[in-house]
């Protein structure tokens, strides 16, 4: 059976989020105060309902807690998102996501009950700021506060060598974990796999290794 998810709050963030669940496949309830964002996402998404999220009896009454994952990304009020956090996981829901403002904001969160908290204005900064970088650059995911994957793509001291040559872990700490070449991606590199023109390196390590070897091929 596929896991059910609702969102709460049909902003940018939230209704991204819900319109690419739906996307998938995956049943999706949206949630929002005002009537033109639910309006909007009605087309989209498998059920919406127009409620505050800081009544709690409002939130009972939708059986939240028969929902695998709910997603709290409320803009701008943080009191109502650290309420509304509480008064999900007080519902029973098994998992909460929420969307965090500033760390501030995030240890709030962590301390009543949110599960993940993420922080999507400031990794999309982490990711331009990667790309602004080097153009090689790709995609950077944080994994964590000292762990990370980035996306390269192969620059021409690369080409025409293998991983055994480049010799990745040993000079930098980091491990290739798969490479794709147009639309193959190898997810077991060996060593003597040949890199080629355009294909992407994906690379996990921690952050002061990986800065590392941006710079090494940056140019």
């Amino acid at each position: 059976m596929k896991k059910q998810f609702a969102v709460i709050g049909m902003g940018r963030f939230g209704s991204s989020i819900a319109k690419t669940l739906s996307n998938l496949g995956f049943e999706v309830l949206a949630i929002d105060s005002s009537e033109q964002r639910t309006q909007e996402v009605s087309n989209i998404v498998t059920h919406v309902v127009q409620a505050d999220s800081t009544d709690e009896e409002a939130l009972r009454a939708l059986g939240l807690r028969n929902f695998d994952v709910v997603i709290v990304a409320i803009g701008q009020d943080i009191q109502a998102s650290i309420l509304t956090t509480i008064i999900v996981k007080e519902i029973g829901v098994p998992k909460v996501i929420v969307k965090a403002q500033n760390e501030l904001h995030g240890k709030v969160l962590c301390k009543v009950g949110a599960d993940k908290v993420i922080y999507p204005e400031r990794d999309m900064g982490v990711r331009v700021a990667h790309h602004l970088i080097s153009s090689n650059i790709i995609d950077y995911i944080e994994l964590s506060e000292d762990y990370s994957i980035v996306e390269v793509q192969a620059s021409g001291q690369m080409v025409g060598r293998n991983l055994r040559e480049l010799d990745i872990r040993a000079k930098y700490g980091c491990n290739v974990m798969a490479i794709r070449t147009g639309d193959k991606m190898n997810i077991a590199p060996h060593a003597e796999d040949i890199i080629k023109h355009n294909d992407i390196l994906v690379v996990v390590g921690t952050n002061e290794d990986l800065k590392n070897f941006e710079k090494t091929f940056a140019e």
